[in-house]
């Protein structure tokens, strides 16, 4: 991935690249290798895009293009460990573009 910047934790990976458009975008990564069954993927996906969603409308999120990718298999009852990590990960990454 040719992604200007990237950061990582033990669960997930991100990667930003701005972009020439008025609004973000999101691509999510959840192999079925990290986690075999399709509702544990689509929990993690469904956490992904609403932690998008409330910040797709600061101002450091707009014109950045968003990668990440689920490193480890998450269990049921870590879903805080996981939004805190990647709200961690968003805030780095927007320091490094701002």
């Amino acid at each position: 991935m040719r992604f200007k910047c990237q950061a990582s934790s033990d669960l997930i990976q991100m990667y930003v690249k701005p972009n020439n458009l008025a609004y973000p975008r999101l691509g999510l990564i959840v192999a079925k290798k990290v986690e075999r069954r399709a509702v544990r993927r689509n929990r993690a996906k469904r956490i992904f895009r609403e932690m998008f969603r409330m910040h797709q409308r600061d101002e450091k999120t707009i014109q950045l293009d968003w990668v990440i990718r689920l490193r480890r298999p998450v269990a049921k009852n870590n879903t805080l460990q996981l939004t805190t990590e990647a709200k961690l990960l968003m805030l780095q990454l927007q320091q490094c573009h701002g």
